[in-house]
């Protein structure tokens, strides 16, 4: 919670990197928490307006988690727009700590997707948002155990200690949630698996920033997936 959100929980002043690694379990319910907060913020604006509801909800996401992925997000857009597929420049523009006209595009076109889908659907989207959280967290841990990290950093470091056991529990619990709630979310796998084939195709491994990147490529992709079938998911309105 301490490293994925703002939210105030009791704080860990002293923690090894092996430490961040095995937590790196809990990420799907961190994702669950979030979720939980953003949905009950749309759904008391949901009925006053759903443009409202869309953006204060989206706003809300992004306040939670400190737009922790969005940074990943614009930083791999940045990188891959200056680097012209090489792989030292492009490993010098991710750790370049300045946003360029790539990383900002990038940001404002996911949170107005974000923000679109979330209007559409509001009411409907309540119970289907957590998992949607859930899944694109547990992509991380995916991504970090099929992946072999670009640099050190996050990435490497939650790569070391992610157990599959955590990941199969995870990934049962999600899919048997998705079934009874929006089974269209049961495609989250796949998304999942795209976008680490993409990034093995395309840069070979992964790093933090490219994680952060997936987490907001797989929420996106899955909200308008669910608000595209908005009928799947149990109505509320």
């Amino acid at each position: 919670m301490q490293f994925l959100t703002r939210l105030p929980v009791p704080g860990v002043n002293d923690f090894s990197p092996l430490d961040l690694a095995r937590s790196a379990a809990w990420f799907p319910f961190v994702g669950l928490v979030v979720g939980a907060i953003v949905a009950l913020v749309a759904f008391a604006l949901d009925r006053r307006s759903m443009a409202l509801a869309g953006i204060v909800g989206v706003l809300a996401w992004v306040w939670l988690t400190g737009a922790l992925h969005l940074d990943g997000l614009a930083d791999l857009t940045d990188a891959l727009g200056a680097s012209h597929r090489d792989p030292e420049r492009f490993l010098a523009v991710l750790r370049d700590p300045h946003v360029g006209t790539f990383g900002v595009v990038s940001v404002v076109l996911v949170v107005m997707l974000k923000a679109a889908a979330l209007a559409i659907c509001a009411g409907n989207t309540l119970l289907a948002l957590p998992l949607i959280l859930a899944w694109a967290r547990l992509g991380t841990l995916a991504w970090g155990r099929w992946l072999k990290p670009l640099k050190a950093g996050h990435g490497e470091q939650f790569a070391w200690q992610i157990s599959i056991r955590w990941m199969v529990f995870w990934a049962l619990l999600l899919v048997g949630a998705s079934v009874a709630v929006a089974p269209v979310l049961c495609a989250a796998p796949l998304v999942i698996a795209a976008w680490g084939a993409w990034l093995k195709a395309r840069l070979g491994g992964m790093t933090g920033d490219c994680l952060g990147a997936g987490v907001e490529v797989t929420e996106t992709a899955l909200l308008l997936l669910v608000a595209l079938t908005s009928g799947a998911v149990p109505g509320l309105r």
